[in-house]
């Protein structure tokens, strides 16, 4: 242990990890924050807490079933020619399932209040973290496959998880109330997680989309709606 703590490359590793998982875990915050939105206020913050421990403790569970991954990635069968291994069906169907997921809130969102009380519901707290934890086995399995290529050392893939998770869970708060207090900035959100499924079936479907390009889109996205936001602010205080 203290041969870990002593070593510069470690900490190099250990700050790049985090830093690296801190990245890839956006699209889950942006998830959470959505779905806890359909919750009562009071219950947003549990739920929040609750989706993200899942999704380390899942990550963690992952890590240490490095032998179990290795497997996953092996073919168990072929489709026209195609090699489709159980990584591939995860990814596919979770992408399919954030496909699905995503239209539906851009519908609730256009259709207005007509179905509000009907749609809070069925969303119950139990069924939200449900939700939660089935995206979260998606997410990790990109996650820990970064972890696994980039560190040796199990001790320091964990460590960099649980920082990664408690950074997550501290920016969680505030991307939620910004997210619910600006309804353009909910279907930009919902936009980037339907890019998100997509780049998964992908994935799934062995075609590759190069990560750079969808943080690219996103971080310019990101900026625009920051300009437009500001500009609506100025007019108002014209007004």
């Amino acid at each position: 242990m203290i041969e870990l703590l002593t070593d510069p490359a470690i900490w190099l590793a250990f700050l790049t990890l985090s830093a690296l998982e801190i990245v890839l875990g956006i699209d889950n915050i942006i998830f959470i924050s959505i779905l806890v939105g359909r919750l009562p206020r009071e219950q947003q913050p549990r739920a929040r807490v609750i989706g993200l421990a899942l999704a380390m403790l899942t990550r963690i569970a992952l890590l240490f079933s490095i032998v179990w991954l290795t497997r996953l990635i092996e073919p168990l069968f072929t489709v026209a020619g195609q090699d489709i291994s159980g990584r591939d069906i995860v990814l596919a169907g979770g992408g399919l399932f954030l496909l699905v997921k995503s239209v539906l809130e851009i519908h609730h969102s256009l259709e207005g209040a007509a179905s509000e009380h009907k749609t809070r519901v069925l969303s119950s707290f139990t069924l939200i973290v449900v939700q939660i934890a089935v995206i979260d086995i998606v997410f990790s399995l990109d996650s820990v496959f970064t972890a696994v290529g980039m560190a040796n050392q199990i001790e320091v893939m964990v460590a960099a998880v649980i920082v990664a998770v408690l950074v997550m869970m501290w920016l969680s708060g505030p991307i939620s109330d910004f997210v619910d207090r600006h309804p353009t900035v909910k279907m930009l959100a919902l936009a980037f997680l339907i890019l998100v499924g997509m780049a998964l079936v992908g994935e799934g479907l062995d075609f590759h989309i190069p990560k750079g390009y969808l943080y690219f889109a996103m971080a310019f996205s990101v900026c625009v709606e920051m300009v437009n936001i500001r500009l609506r602010a100025l007019l108002d205080a014209r007004k």
